[in-house]
């Protein structure tokens, strides 16, 4: 059980047919299958366990980011690799299992595709409109922040119409309810976690739409004073734009995490706007799970749970 107003810093993220929920020590990942279900647990401390620096303020924004999202592919195609041996009873788990190399290659084309579309393709029809918003101004800033999220949102809705990622999006529901019921106090049950919200303030969308946003602002500060310099009147340049705003991500990844991370501790007017285009978005990106998909999240939960009374509370990761 868990105090009132109690807010968790355990994460989860929905796999094919199932769950990945990381506590402060380790995951757990779960997946259903024909024949049960299948549990994978790994140790996974935050890395300022490992070095008291990276634990910094601003470090461990892009530190912990760059941890959660290679957890998070390593589950999903663990996931995936269950499912398909499932559907060929006769292959063994070993031999099936993704090695390294095609793990690496596949993050790296999936970090290719974002790029693209999230990057270069807004920045190129950016350019586009130029002669009548100008090179350098907020009009292009903005008219190029408003084409990520059109692209991002168009993105969503047409994956979601899929019947896989329907199911995906309804364990993702399920992760949400399990964690509103944890951090309730609330029995962990499928019955007490069903009357739970399938929307949660501290998803990871609304991360995703806060550093479209801060990534915006930072371009357009940093654009200011490059104007006085020999490279503010190339700004124009499409590739000059991107090379600039792939090596600020950094910085905005950390700016984004530390106000997310500000934001979760409050529930406040301010923190309820800030909030409210990421809960607007879950509308898309989560789905009413039924009673399977509960317990699933459930047990993945219950797995990384630190016996230590609030060691997983908030800001502790």
């Amino acid at each position: 059980m868990t105090k009132k107003g109690f807010r968790t810093s355990i994460g989860g993220q929905a796999l094919l047919e199932g769950v990945m929920m990381r506590g402060p020590a380790k995951y757990a990942a779960v997946v259903r299958t024909p024949e049960g279900l299948v549990v994978k647990e790994e140790a996974a401390p935050f890395l300022k366990e490992k070095n008291r620096v990276l634990g910094w303020l601003f470090i461990r924004g892009v530190c912990n980011f760059v941890q959660s999202m290679a957890i998070g592919m390593k589950a999903l195609f663990w996931s995936a690799d269950q499912v398909e041996i499932t559907e060929a009873t006769n292959v063994k788990p070993a031999e099936k299992g993704i090695g390294k190399g095609w793990f690496a290659l596949s993050g790296l084309l999936a970090l290719v595709l974002v790029i693209g579309l999230f990057t270069v393709l807004p920045t190129y029809i950016g350019g586009l409109l130029s002669p009548w918003v100008g090179e350098q101004s907020f009009l292009r800033n903005a008219a190029e922040t408003l084409l990520r999220l059109v692209i991002l949102l168009t993105y969503m809705i047409l994956v979601s119409q899929t019947k896989d990622i329907k199911r995906t999006f309804a364990y993702h529901g399920a992760e949400h309810k399990c964690i509103a019921a944890y951090e309730a106090g609330g029995e962990l049950t499928v019955e007490g976690a069903r009357q739970f919200s399938r929307f949660h303030p501290r998803c990871g969308t609304s991360f995703l739409l806060t550093v479209v946003l801060i990534s915006m602002i930072t371009f357009l500060l940093v654009s200011i004073p490059l104007q006085s310099l020999e490279i503010g009147n190339r700004l124009g340049n499409n590739f000059i734009r991107v090379g600039i705003r792939l090596s600020l991500l950094p910085f905005v990844v950390a700016i984004s995490y530390e106000l997310n991370r500000l934001i979760g501790r409050t529930d406040n007017i301010f923190s309820r706007i800030i909030r409210a285009p990421g809960i607007w978005m879950q509308r898309i990106t989560t789905r009413e799970p039924d009673d399977g998909m509960i317990e699933v999240a459930l047990d993945a939960l219950k797995r990384v749970v630190p016996e230590e009374e609030g060691k997983d509370a908030w800001g502790t990761e």
